[in-house]
């Protein structure tokens, strides 16, 4: 015989029931908040990615880093190529990075351990200041591993760990994938493989006088052509310049596309790709919001885009130049 359930039992399981859907009601809502916010907020917008060359929608391989860390492998990058080494050393030294310090500057580490490869003072690598400036630490890094036998034929983490000397000599090679992506872009061997979208959290005006000065420290003073003393005017260029041009030239930085190593069949387009990549990777320090280069323009929220533009070649900003525009 089934059994009689009181009123007040049926009341109390419909209440439960009740609030079991009513906790899964607000559980759905949540998760759709968090998905609306995760792809359409912040935490995407805000961000950099590097994808390899085959990396269309649905293909190839992706790495997404902060602006920070972006800004860091560029430097990076940089201090190596205009040090005359090869990317093989350059994915090295961004994998060894990525160990050490997740590619962050920090001022902390096992012992007195610095910097974006944990450098120690107290071992002749340098003073706090100068291991704390990322081209200097990328510099150290570079001497000693040029010093090492053969480093591009070892294993990475054999190349890196007789530089760094870590406890942890094998930790180095899960970082060697997502380091080879990044160079190959930073290098400039894979065009427009890498985008950022800088927060623009602060007010901080743009400065055309401080992207030239990272640019020189960054790749070297000769990185940017002498500049000519009719263009010295105060920073406002020739006399007999239009406002319009003038006020266009304060806010451009043209760097000439010259073949960092001139044995390279493909040297000039991936100088010019080089240097493209260096700008979008620094683009929330400097606040730059186009990069122009070859028949390719990113901007800040838009990313990389073909341009044509009439009456010429179809080439838009040419390869001579790269062409980086200053945020308002």
């Amino acid at each position: 015989m089934p059994r009689n359930v009181s009123p007040a039992r049926r009341h109390t399981r419909r209440s439960r029931l009740l609030r079991v859907t009513a906790a899964f009601g607000v559980l759905a809502a949540l998760g759709g908040y968090l998905t609306v916010k995760y792809v359409s907020g912040s935490r995407v917008a805000e961000g950099c990615t590097v994808k390899s060359a085959d990396g269309s929608p649905g293909q190839g391989r992706t790495y997404r880093l902060s602006p920070e860390q972006a800004s860091n492998a560029a430097t990076i990058s940089a201090v190596g190529t205009s040090r005359g080494m090869p990317e093989r050393a350059v994915t090295i030294a961004l994998a060894t990075a990525l160990q050490e310090s997740a590619l962050r500057n920090i001022d902390h580490g096992d012992r007195d351990s610095l910097g974006l490869f944990q450098q120690r003072p107290s071992q002749g690598w340098g003073t706090e200041k100068q291991i704390l400036d990322p081209v200097y630490s990328a510099g150290e890094f570079y001497r000693h591993l040029a010093e090492v036998p053969g480093y591009s034929r070892l294993p990475l983490t054999v190349a890196a760990q007789r530089v760094q000397r870590s406890g942890f000599p094998q930790a180095y090679a899960k970082h060697e994938p997502d380091a080879a992506l990044l160079a190959a872009a930073l290098t400039g061997r894979t065009p427009a493989a890498l985008n950022c979208t800088p927060p623009r959290t602060t007010a901080a005006k743009a400065d055309a006088a401080k992207v030239r000065a990272e640019l020189v420290r960054d790749f070297g003073k000769d990185v940017l052509p002498a500049e000519r003393p009719s263009a010295r005017r105060d920073g406002k260029g020739t006399a007999g310049a239009s406002a319009t041009a003038t006020a266009t030239a304060a806010r451009t930085v043209s760097v000439p596309v010259r073949a960092a190593r001139a044995s390279e069949s493909d040297a000039p387009s991936r100088r010019g790709w080089e240097l493209a990549h260096w700008a979008v990777a620094r683009s929330e320090a400097l606040h730059l919001d186009e990069v122009a280069y070859a028949d390719r323009v990113w901007r800040a929220g838009d990313g990389w885009r073909t341009v044509r533009t009439d009456g010429t070649d179809g080439k838009g900003p040419g390869t001579s130049e790269v062409r980086m525009g200053l945020a308002p």
